[in-house]
């Protein structure tokens, strides 16, 4: 954030989700839409999350607009351009093109980058303003303001949408859920996979991967399996599509299962619940404890656990993009080394000291070429290098 844009204290930033968009992401936005939108000057351009304006510097539009809750980053915003017309306000409240003193006739061009914090979230969950969530209009409420936001260009029945929105709205099954009333009229047809550590202000410790995502207004939508088989360009280099991996999901429980353990199922380890690649990296895996988050192992899925354990050992050697994944797995390939798994997991876990294994002492490097293959084989040999 430039010097400029510190005057949100480090709490009000969780509260707004506000962190300001570099110019070079900006460009890459106004290339997506010139790539895919002939001519521009017949549409108006709004952003109703603005901050300091930094989308709003364009002159090839019939009209531009600027919306904020956030005064003091209006004002400054009106330094930068004189053709914009501004407001302050909730834009997540009362929604209508009326508000922004559009025709329903006018073309729309909805860009920017909205507020995304997921307002149920535990993660600083006491630093979030609940006053800042209650008004907003109740059919495009969610637990996430930038979902929100989604649902809102869809009322303002925007004709193409142009903006930075976690990867995780998408590829999530149930997040997409939580978007149906977009994805009944949107598809998505252009996009570009960006890091969270390209914003200076976020991921100190941890990226995430951000699309920035064209929507063009459409009838026939697009459902989960689209997305599925979309292929979503990185910006480093690459394509990822979801529909090429196979995860861990297909072959475990990921949830508390004591209500699903039969009288002679014997349990031989006790395992954290499992969310996604990047819950793994701060949560547990095998655990000695009975908890509400505890996943109750049997004998037969033990070596799929021990793959996770294993996974969670190599997550800082994965892409970010697929940090919003379930585990990724070879099934076929782990089959034929899932020794190597289960004694490098028992070996490093005193919790599975109880465990029989068999001794197998090039497992990492047997462990290291899997993972390689996996990667080259999905993604291409430079996400592999790690493993080199």
């Amino acid at each position: 954030m430039a010097e400029s844009q510190k005057h949100l204290s480090h709490k009000f930033q969780i509260d707004l989700g506000s962190f300001y968009t570099p110019e070079h992401l900006v460009e890459i936005a106004f290339k997506i839409i010139g790539r895919n939108i002939e001519n521009t000057k017949d549409f108006v351009l709004a952003d109703t999350s603005c901050g300091y304006g930094s989308f709003l510097l364009s002159k090839s539009f019939k009209k531009i607009l600027g919306a904020d809750i956030d005064e003091q980053a209006i004002s400054q915003a009106k330094k930068k351009t004189t053709n914009v017309e501004f407001f302050v306000n909730n834009s997540l409240k009362n929604i209508s093109r009326q508000s922004f003193n559009l025709s329903e006739k006018d073309k729309l061009i909805i860009i920017g980058n909205p507020p995304y914090n997921d307002t149920t979230s535990i993660i600083r969950r006491e630093m979030k303003d609940k006053a800042l969530t209650d008004e907003i209009d109740q059919d495009v409420k969610t637990r996430d303001l930038g979902m929100s936001f989604l649902l809102s260009y869809d009322k303002l029945k925007a004709d193409y949408i142009c903006i930075l929105h976690p990867l995780s709205y998408l590829i999530k099954k149930t997040n997409f859920a939580l978007l149906r009333k977009l994805a009944k009229n949107y598809r998505l047809t252009d996009s570009l996979i960006i890091s969270s550590r390209e914003f200076s202000d976020t991921s100190r410790s941890m990226a995430f991967p951000i699309l920035i995502a064209f929507y063009k207004r459409d009838q026939e939508g697009m459902d989960y399996d689209y997305i599925k088989d979309y292929g979503f360009k990185v910006k480093d280099d690459g394509v990822f599509r979801l529909s090429d991996f196979d995860t861990i999901a297909n072959y475990v429980q990921k949830y508390p299962n004591k209500k699903y353990l039969n009288e002679q199922d014997k349990p031989v380890a006790k395992f954290w619940t499992l969310r996604d690649i990047n819950a793994l990296r701060r949560n547990r895996t095998f655990i000695d404890s009975d908890t509400y988050n505890t996943v109750y192992v049997l004998m037969e899925k033990l070596p799929y656990y021990c793959y996770i354990d294993v996974f969670k050992q190599y997550v800082d050697k994965m892409p970010y993009f697929i940090g919003n994944c379930d585990v990724i797995i070879d099934n076929d390939e782990f089959i034929k080394i899932k020794e190597c798994f289960i004694y490098q997991s028992v070996k490093t876990n005193p919790v599975l000291r109880n465990i029989e294994f068999r001794e197998t002492p090039d497992a990492k490097l047997k462990i290291d070429n899997y993972f390689k293959k996996l990667l080259t084989k999905k993604l291409g040999e430079k996400y592999a290098a790690n493993f080199n």
